[in-house]
């Protein structure tokens, strides 16, 4: 049986490869609800997204900046916004996110970062945290001013590996993520860590599991299909 042939994993940053939470204790120091956080990285989602579908492009900072200002009627100054932010530096890797890289180098898969953010920014992570040796390349939408799910997004990471979509994989744990790879021609794995359940009307990821590890098994002994 034809595998899926994956030769690269472009893996989302923020809630897939890295937690959240040190974003908690940053709210609280600047006087906001630590359980703030989800809704307002699901607003910055939402700003940059609609940004994207008016033909219009800001960078992860300034949407995240003026996100965060929205939370308070009294005003955020910026030094608060600036603790916040600084915070997104600091954050730690799940547990699970080095035993999944180790598996894809073992097998010879090629592994980049693909994110809304600063691609700068991720590149200080993953060596921060230490897993900088998995991956090649950190790849921002910055280049295309596009946020995902965009299809140029991820048309880019396929064109900057130098493979042809089908043969890079996106894994993420956004459903919205996955779906936006797959319909631009890419393969996918959803990881059910932020998002219990997958919402039926976004298309299947090829292959899901409650951890990566799990998924990036999938992807490397899934059946091709076709798109």
């Amino acid at each position: 049986m034809e595998r899926l042939g994956v030769e690269v994993v472009a893996f989302d940053v923020n809630e897939t490869l890295f937690s959240l939470e040190r974003l908690r204790p940053a709210f609280t120091e600047v006087g906001l609800d630590p359980g703030l956080v989800p809704l307002w990285f699901a607003r910055v989602l939402r700003d940059g997204f609609a940004l994207t579908a008016v033909g219009e492009f800001a960078a992860f900072a300034d949407v995240a900046a003026e996100t965060l200002r929205g939370l308070d009627p009294s005003g955020i100054d910026d030094a608060a916004v600036a603790t916040v932010l600084g915070a997104f530096g600091e954050l730690e890797p799940h547990p699970d996110a080095e035993p999944a890289l180790v598996l894809l180098r073992n097998a010879g898969v090629r592994v980049v970062t693909l994110t809304n953010g600063s691609a700068e920014l991720v590149g200080r992570l993953l060596v921060r945290a230490g897993l900088g040796r998995y991956v090649e390349r950190s790849l921002s939408v910055d280049s295309v001013r596009r946020w995902k799910p965009a299809p140029q997004v991820y048309l880019y990471a396929a064109e900057a590996t130098g493979v042809a979509p089908g043969q890079v994989a996106l894994v993420a744990a956004h459903a919205w993520d996955c779906d936006g790879a797959r319909r631009a021609g890419l393969r996918t794995g959803w990881v059910a860590r932020s998002e219990r359940r997958r919402p039926q009307f976004f298309l299947a990821p090829d292959v899901e599991g409650d951890e990566l590890p799990d998924v990036a098994a999938r992807l490397l002994d899934a059946p091709s299909e076709p798109l």
